[in-house]
């Protein structure tokens, strides 16, 4: 790989992760490891100058935009912090202060609140708009949904011009009983703290904002307020009396002391109600801040202060094997139940066996421990020094654990599989995949349905499920399975019989194959019999599926279970054939609007079905707009749609025009 390759890669790879964190709520590393990745790119930029691109991230601070939400442009960036995780460099910091100060500074410290950035504007003492960080240049208008957080008052004690900074998030407590009342909802949990605030702030919709418990801690003025303060401290005092509540902090004139509270408070951060990551370091004194200055995406005089993943000892009484839909065996260790970032850890995934060869992982080993990003449990490393010759090396069977089929590591692949397609293991997870909403979308048959389904003998296979029709007398007697239950259930399943063929492809869980690569094989084959009849070759003649998928395909549909399968649907009249929609973009060329509170759909789930069958959706309405899709109060785009005699169709009318066209929704 030549060094621009490796550039490019690193690029691509750190807008991945800023995009998971900043836009999704969603991140997949560490902020160490992400910190590590930043680091690398830095010293590449500078070694290498003719290979930095223009919009490097390096010189950018937050997330992108989310359409969905009106642009606010910052009067004041909202910069991001560099980050320091030990002592020394605390102590590098302080060096660099120092050097540039004619005085010696004293600092202050704050704790550095889990959650999501936002700036708050107040015109004459009334709050007028909020709007988040975004890529720190340009935010997302949230005023709606900040004005239902209690902690901001909308009216302030003075009324003053100002524009303060705060980090919006959720509590410990508020987040065990906000994912208890979701989970009472049948609803998705939050995985933490941090993401359920980010991802409730960003909600269309305020009454669904305000259902969500949000807080605020003020830690910053961006503009106006006072002129006459001189310290970071009075600021936070005149932040208090204007009404706000403000972040808790600390105060040293010596690095030592600094270093002194940044070590006290990561031994104390999970006493408190809240989360934090780490402390902020800031010169206390605002004229040296001024002669400190800024670099293009942080501040000289301040620094976050990242507290290290928590480790902890214990050891691993067992692995055990789980098998998943597609056959993939994968470890798990058995822990010794350990106190870990706020919560006791018993389970921690291994991957698979290259995993578990390259640490060394064994049975009755003692471990260290820590939570990734402090929420996935992760094995850092083995305490090989405490090892007393009782550990037993593990390897993962050649029989799978459930069904006792042959496991087979494929070449190329790092996972090992069952190959038996009747493993009840598989069988469940693959079932519960094909009933699934974005496979065959039957309703009625969740996972412990299709548990006791297997559990009772009425379904060993896919196509067992299209002979319950049969079996509805004996149904009725199982206990605790209610008749309206099970008529629904079975005319969802005869209703099924009317699926895309892509809709199939997908629910039948073939390695490698997703929505994606099930809907373009679906729009090329159009019927499963030429799927069957096709070559490697045939395959990767299409765009976007590899020879490693094409002979996925051809090795799924040339066993002779799956050749009994579709056999066996064939008789029953399920034949699965492309729709309308799959042959053509039946939407080209049209222009939607969607406005209003729609109840079937979201706007961003109707806009990506729309998108999905070469439709286009504005976010404004012209007389270039084709129609106007509008749900509940709908205000100015469905006025202007009147006015300029644009069709506009109620969500009923909407859905009806999209499925005349097509479109399966």
């Amino acid at each position: 790989m030549t060094i621009k390759e490796e550039m490019d890669a690193l690029y691509d790879l750190i807008a991945k992760h800023q995009d998971l964190y900043h836009s999704l709520d969603q991140p997949e590393i560490s902020d160490y490891e992400y910190d590590q990745l930043l680091e690398k790119l830095v010293k590449l930029e500078e070694k290498y100058p003719e290979y930095k691109r223009m919009n490097s991230p390096i010189n950018r601070v937050g997330g992108q935009v989310l359409s969905s939400f009106k642009q606010v442009e910052h009067q004041t960036p909202m910069l991001s912090l560099d980050n320091s995780y030990n002592s020394e460099d605390l102590r590098q910091f302080d060096k660099r202060i120092k050097k540039a100060l004619d005085q010696p500074p004293t600092y202050v410290l704050e704790m550095k609140i889990d959650g999501l950035s936002v700036a708050l504007k107040y015109e004459k003492g009334l709050l007028v708009q909020a709007a988040t960080r975004g890529n720190g240049y340009i935010g997302e208008d949230v005023t709606e949904n900040v004005k239902t957080i209690d902690d901001v008052p909308l009216r302030l004690n003075q009324a003053v011009d100002i524009e303060v900074r705060g980090e919006v998030y959720i509590s410990k407590s508020d987040f065990l009983y906000l994912n208890e009342r979701q989970e009472q909802e049948n609803l998705a949990t939050f995985a933490n703290p941090r993401n359920a605030a980010a991802g409730s702030l960003r909600q269309l919709d305020s009454k669904v904002a305000a259902k969500r418990p949000l807080s605020i801690f003020v830690f910053d003025v961006l503009n106006g307020g006072d002129s006459n303060i001189k310290t970071h401290e009075a600021l936070m005092t005149y932040l208090k009396a204007l009404g706000f509540v403000t972040v808790e902090s600390f105060s040293s004139k010596t690095i030592d002391g600094v270093i002194d509270i940044c070590e006290t408070m990561a031994e104390k951060r999970h006493d408190l109600e809240y989360d934090i990551d780490g402390l902020v370091l800031k010169v206390n004194d605002l004229e040296q801040r001024s002669t400190l200055g800024y670099r293009s995406r942080s501040p000289k005089w301040a620094i976050a202060y990242k507290f290290p993943a928590e480790e902890k000892e214990t050891v691993v009484n067992d692995i055990v094997v789980q098998v998943g839909r597609t056959g993939v065996l994968t470890p798990k260790a058995v822990l010794e139940p350990v106190f870990v970032a706020g919560s006791t850890i018993t389970y921690a995934t291994l991957h698979n066996q290259d995993f578990i060869d390259e640490k060394d992982i064994r049975i009755n080993d003692h471990v260290l421990i820590q939570k990734a990003g402090d929420v996935i449990p992760a094995i850092v490393s083995v305490l090989k020094d405490k090892r007393t010759g009782q550990e037993l090396i593990f390897k993962l069977p050649n029989h799978c654990p459930v069904c006792n089929g042959k496991a087979v590591r494929l070449e190329g692949e790092v996972a090992k599989r069952c190959t038996n397609i009747n493993c009840p293991a598989k069988l469940q997870r693959g079932l519960e995949h094909f009933v699934s909403r974005p496979a065959m979308d039957i309703d009625g048959v969740g996972p412990k349905v299709v548990e006791m389904l297997i559990q009772e003998g009425f379904v060993q296979k896919i196509q067992d499920l299209y002979n319950l029709q049969e079996s509805r007398q004996a149904l009725y007697e199982i206990p605790g399975f209610g008749n309206k239950s099970i008529d629904n259930m079975l005319e969802s399943i005869e209703a099924s019989k009317g699926n895309a063929l892509h809709q199939f492809i997908h629910g039948l869980g073939i390695p490698l194959i997703g929505q994606k690569a099930a809907k373009l094989i679906s729009q090329h084959f159009m019927t499963i019999q030429s799927i069957q009849e096709a070559s490697v070759d045939d395959f990767t003649a299409i765009e976007e599926i590899g020879e490693k998928m094409a002979k996925a395909l051809v090795t799924y549909f040339s066993d002779p279970e799956t050749l009994v399968m579709l056999e066996e649907l064939s008789k029953k009249g399920i034949t699965f054939e492309a729709k309308i929609s799959d042959r053509k973009n039946v939407l080209e060329g049209l222009k939607f609007v969607l406005t209003g509170t729609l109840s079937d759909f979201s706007r961003k789930d109707l806009q990506k079905i729309i998108e999905d069958h070469g439709g286009k959706v504005s976010g404004s309405v012209s007389e270039k707009t084709d129609y106007v899709i509008f749900g509940e109060k709908a205000g100015s785009k469905l006025t202007k749609a009147q006015a300029l005699n644009v069709p506009a169709l109620n969500e009923v009318e909407g859905l009806d025009f999209l499925k005349e066209k097509g479109v399966n929704l």
